[in-house]
């Protein structure tokens, strides 16, 4: 949460792939208000192993070293368990705009 709103998908991998994270995730979700296709401020990450995701937690908790102007605190939160995993993820947003753009 708390993403700068000029953030994009390739700056938010860019971001994770400096940190580290390259090959540890296996799902990245930016939602977009499809009328403006500005950012809505947060993301959701799919890491593969649960350590990774760990590991992410604790180097951007409170991250504000972002690639462009912005006084934003990133707030890291866990999602529900039903929204974890690719398979689940996938299957929520099977039938959205997201998958079938």
């Amino acid at each position: 949460r708390n993403l700068p709103s000029q953030y994009t998908r390739a700056m938010l991998l860019q971001l994770l792939d400096s940190a580290g994270f390259f090959g540890k995730y296996d799902f990245v979700y930016l939602p977009l208000d499809f009328q403006t296709y500005s950012p809505l401020g947060f993301a959701f990450v799919n890491f593969r192993e649960h350590a990774d995701a760990l590991r992410c937690f604790d180097a951007f908790r409170g991250f504000r070293v972002w690639a462009v102007p912005s006084a934003r605190e990133c707030v890291v939160v866990w999602c529900a368990a039903n929204q974890q995993g690719l398979a689940s993820n996938i299957e929520r947003y099977r039938n959205t705009s997201l998958m079938n753009a």
